[in-house]
């Protein structure tokens, strides 16, 4: 186990000026071990701006997002090893002193994922930050192969294969960064973490009110729409066999106000509704999302978006 090549080589950086490295601070927490680039859960949640057992228990909450290859617990020797290797005092400074448990450390792939489970913005960016930075060490190791002595013959084939993909990973983070959700997604039977975390984004986005037209609803819908943002009010049209009762809905209430449910039999398609401006068609009812193939689709038309609140404003009129 050793720290990440460009940091073992140091020293001889001013031999290549002409090479400017991005973003020291998170290179310098990247290290290798067991062969594979990583780095640990407290210095990730340094970065996250969350606490370290907050990261790890929103992993455990997902663990199986999170297999071996994403993450992975260091054995006693790894951390003697990496407390030496950093420094003692740097060691503390990181949240390793007082640990009551071994860390975990996460590969490239399994701190991709935690942006997805952590849902904030910061995590988000974040994460493009950190993933950008492990695309410029693999950039600079295949440039600079002649420096890297202990970097054997199959690793540096590895690291131009990984080259050859940057460029495509460089417009996913382009996507990532952006925060524009495609206009289509369709998710399989199974898919129920999946189809949940873009509901609770979509959900995330609205900043004023939240409108949502689904003829099934219960508690499940309630647990979806609570993730908004505060002082977003939402309104459910739903049908009046709902099981949603009135004290559920005193319950949302009293901690995430405003919740409205009105009646109507005029629609059978779902939809959600943001802020008046954007609208989604949603095959299945929230509470069921994921248990079996279906869709979301961003309405594109802005006709079709006022007919639909015309048609709401309608059914209030009649009530």
């Amino acid at each position: 186990m050793e720290r990440n090549e460009k940091d073992v080589l140091s020293q001889k950086n001013e031999e290549i000026s002409s090479i400017e490295v991005v973003q020291p601070r998170i290179e310098r927490l990247i290290c290798v071990i067991r062969d594979k680039q990583v780095m640990v859960d407290s210095d990730l949640a340094v970065l996250y701006q969350v606490e370290t057992g907050a990261l790890n228990r929103a992993v455990k909450r997902n663990v199986q997002r999170f297999p071996e290859d994403f993450r992975f617990q260091l054995t006693a020797e790894e951390y003697e090893n990496l407390k030496c290797q950093s420094g003692i005092s740097s060691t503390k400074d990181r949240g390793y002193g007082g640990r009551r448990t071994l860390p975990y450390v996460f590969t490239e792939q399994g701190i991709s994922m935690l942006a997805s489970v952590l849902h904030s913005e910061v995590a988000v960016n974040v994460s493009v930050g950190i993933m950008r930075t492990f695309v410029e060490m693999r950039s600079f190791i295949a440039n600079n192969a002649l420096l890297f002595e202990r970097i054997s013959n199959v690793e540096l084939k590895q690291l131009e294969f990984q080259k050859k993909t940057d460029e495509k990973l460089k417009q996913v983070f382009e996507y990532i960064s952006d925060h524009e959700e495609a206009s289509q997604k369709v998710f399989f039977d199974g898919q129920i973490y999946d189809a949940f975390s873009l509901i609770v984004s979509l959900i995330q986005k609205a900043k004023r009110e939240i409108m949502l037209i689904d003829g099934y609803v219960d508690v499940g819908t309630l647990n979806l729409v609570s993730k908004k943002k505060e002082n977003v009010s939402v309104v459910i049209y739903t049908q009046e066999r709902t099981r949603l009762t009135e004290s559920d809905v005193e319950n949302f209430n009293a901690q995430y106000p405003v919740l409205e449910v009105k009646y109507t039999k005029v629609f059978h398609d779902r939809f959600l509704i943001i802020d008046r401006e954007k609208a989604y068609h949603v095959g299945a009812s929230l509470k069921d999302a994921g248990k079996k193939c279906f869709g979301i689709n961003r309405i594109q038309d802005d006709e079709i978006i006022k007919s639909i609140l015309q048609r709401l404003e309608s059914e209030a009129g009649l009530e």
